[in-house]
């Protein structure tokens, strides 16, 4: 038999159907799909009234504020002074690049600073009055600067440099990236220039002048007041 003929008397090979998911996998695909469309029309107002579905509320559970002491203050600030630092901290690995590990951080610190003379301490030696109460001399202890104090409103990061291991570990602190290192250097830089900026000396003046106009409305026409 010619082979030809042979081949148009077979029968063509039957069609394969198209293997179909579970009903299982159907509702499933179906869900993510109406999340995908919900989360859509939400994000971009596409149907009015579902924006609300996504809002995000805050609730505060914080517990009542305890009073753990009460400290009287016998000192008057008689001067305070405002700075801003641009801190520039860089940490890096010792033998890998800083593309797989190292941090930098470009951060704006911004604090005040006080001046006060501690009046709790006089004894009966720093005061000296005249039999006529006429004229008082006082010897104060020098102004102290306090430790700068951080304005966290006015204090942000400009830049955030990190590691490809940094960001991976990032994922499992509770602080994320943060920002201690950088508000503590902060801190430092404004409490060791408020000591040469002048602070101090513009304390001492002010707590002068405060003292004079006090004790001149008392009836005393000569008042001394010097800084030992």
């Amino acid at each position: 038999m010619d082979n030809s003929s042979h081949d148009a008397e077979r029968e063509p090979a039957p069609r394969r159907e198209p293997r179909r998911l579970p009903w299982w996998g159907r509702a499933v695909g179906g869900l993510v799909v109406l999340g995908l469309v919900l989360v859509l029309a939400g994000r971009f107002s596409l149907l009015p009234g579902f924006g609300g579905l996504f809002r995000q509320d805050t609730v505060d559970r914080s517990g009542p504020v305890l009073l753990k002491s009460i400290q009287d203050m016998h000192r008057y600030e008689g001067a305070a002074g405002n700075f801003q630092v641009v801190v520039d901290l860089e940490k890096d690995a010792a033998f890998l690049p800083d593309s797989v590990r190292g941090t930098r951080t470009l951060y704006v610190g911004a604090g005040s600073v006080s001046g006060y003379v501690d009046l709790g301490g006089l004894g009966e030696q720093a005061v000296t009055v005249n039999e006529e109460r006429t004229k008082v001399s006082l010897r104060l202890p020098h102004a102290v600067l306090g430790t700068a104090a951080l304005d966290l409103d006015r204090s942000y990061a400009v830049s955030k440099q990190r590691g490809l291991l940094d960001r991976l570990g990032d994922l499992f602190t509770d602080n994320p990236a943060g920002e201690q290192a950088v508000q503590r250097l902060a801190v430092q830089h404004i409490t060791e220039a408020a000591r040469d900026s002048g602070l101090a000396e513009r304390t001492e003046k002010n707590t002068t002048a405060m003292l004079e106009g006090l004790l001149r409305s008392l009836g005393f026409r000569e008042v001394t007041v010097a800084y030992v």
